[in-house]
Parts: structure tokens; sequence; C-alpha cells
């Protein structure tokens, strides 16, 4: 699978993300869950919400790719995230790990460092000061958003960094989306700022991401003769779980117009669940070095 200048390998996996209906395991900020599982729901995938400790293994188990999401940090759910994560490694589970507000606090931070050392992460999706926090720098992160004073960081640069570091996919997403694994670099260019002025957008976009890397592995690139090919796989999986929010966001702001922002959440929804794999051609804006 060739995504380089391909707009139709993303394409493809939408449609394979609506065909799979993977069951996506969402551990995550209790204030967007709801809007992560109906992104899920609406991309064509199958969302479960546990977090109790003496479940989550049991759950991992039969879901195709696993959400560890900090919005809402609290000790009894670090636990049950650490519990899955280890349950999705040893089953070659894709986990999609989202450290909203890396940087804001010392046990938030805490968390961050024990959960990237506890558990190997397939891909880390967050803002330029989250990233950068992962990555070693000194951040002026301000609750769950990038800080005007990390706008001029390299986002090339440090998803690189967190990339090699890492063994992942690192994705940082803005006005202008960076993917990179390492060696691969993609810039993605969709998406409005309406986007940034209702809550939970950032976290429906890993659940999303989440939702295209389900897919990937439900037909079994996860084994172990697949390796390279997964890891390629969920790269794109990556770039397009990020673009279709922002295909979706440019729709629902044609849609609405000046009606507002409850009117713009509502219609995110309804062009998530009507983007079809020839609008996502038509409309990806999507780069790669």
């Amino acid at each position: 699978m060739n995504s380089k200048d391909d707009p139709s390998v993303y394409a493809r996996m939408l449609t394979q993300a609506r065909e799979q209906k993977a069951l996506i395991h969402c551990i995550t900020n209790y204030v967007t869950a709801n809007d992560c599982a109906n992104a899920i729901l609406a991309i064509g995938a199958s969302p479960i919400m546990a977090d109790d400790l003496r479940e989550v293994a049991d759950i991992v188990k039969i879901s195709k790719a696993l959400v560890l999401n900090i919005g809402t940090l609290n000790s009894r759910t670090v636990e049950s995230m650490i519990a899955a994560g280890k349950k999705a490694n040893a089953l070659g589970i894709p986990v999609i790990f989202d450290p909203v507000g890396a940087g804001a606090s010392a046990y938030r931070n805490e968390t961050t460092q024990r959960l990237l050392h506890s558990v190997s992460m397939t891909i880390i999706r967050g803002n330029l000061s989250e990233v950068s926090f992962i990555a070693g720098l000194d951040v002026s992160t301000k609750g769950v958003d990038t800080a005007e004073e990390d706008s001029t960081k390299d986002p090339v640069a440090i998803a690189n960094k967190v990339a090699k570091e890492y063994n992942c996919i690192a994705a940082i997403t803005g006005a202008v989306d960076t993917v990179c694994n390492g060696s691969r670099v993609a810039r993605i260019e969709n998406g409005t700022a309406e986007l940034s002025r209702i809550t939970g957008t950032g976290c429906m976009t890993t659940a999303l991401v989440a939702a295209f890397c389900g897919a990937i592995f439900a037909i079994d690139l996860h084994s172990a003769a697949n390796v390279a090919k997964s890891a390629s796989a969920y790269f794109d999986a990556s770039i397009a779980g990020i673009a279709a929010m922002g295909i979706a966001g440019e729709i629902a702001e044609s849609s609405v117009q000046e009606k507002g922002t409850g009117s713009f959440h509502v219609a995110l929804l309804d062009a998530l669940s009507k983007l079809d794999a020839n609008t996502f051609m038509t409309k990806a804006k999507i780069h790669e070095a």
C-alpha cells in the first residue's frame, strides 16, 4: 500500500472502516466520551467506553483498537489504562494515546511519562504543546489548547523526535496537521477554526484515528508476517482519521454558515456520518514529504 501522492489510499481506508465495523475500546475523557462514541459510530465503527480495572483486559481482548485519553485525569482510570495498554500490547492491538493537557500539572506530567514507559504506543496524537512536552521541551501548556508561546516550535522536528524516541507514529494537530513515523512525514491542510470553538474535537480526532486503525487490525495486517506492512498502514490510518475530521469540519461550516457553534456541533457529526470515499478524494489536502 503506497499512499504517497495518492489520496485514494485514504479513501479506501474510509470504506474499510465502514465495512469492518471494528470495536474500539476507549478509556477517555468523560467530558467528551459521548462525542467520541458518536464520532466512532458516524465513521462506521463501534465504540465501547469501559474504564473499570476489573473488566478492561477482557474488553481489550474483543476490541480492534484501544484509545487512552487523559483529559479528565484520575488515579482510578490511570491503573485501568496501564492494564488495558499492556493487554493490547500483548495481543498486538494498536494503542492510540491522547496526552490531553500534558505539561499543565505535575500529576499530569508524571502520568504521561508513566503511561509512555508502561505501554508501547502505536500512535501519539496531541496538539503542539502536548507533543512538545513528550519530546522533552519546555512548554507553556494552558489547559487543553496549544499555548501561543509554543506556536513557533517546529512540529515536524518535534513529531520526528517523538516518533523515533517512542518507536511510534506521532501526530500533531493544529491549523496544519503533521504526522511522522521517523522516516515519513505528511502534512494535512484540511479543517476550519470552528473545530477549536467546540469542546472535544481533538478527542474525537483521536477516536477517528483509532477507528481507522481498528479496521486495519480487523483485516489481519497485525500478524507477525505483516509487521512492517501494518506499521505503514497505521501511519496512513493516522492521516485518514485526522483528514476525515478536517473534511467533516469544512463541510459542517459550509452547511451551517452563521448559525453558531451548537449547529456546527450537530453538523459535524452529520458530515462524518455522510462522508464517503468520493468526497474524501475530492476534498483531501494531504501532502507527504
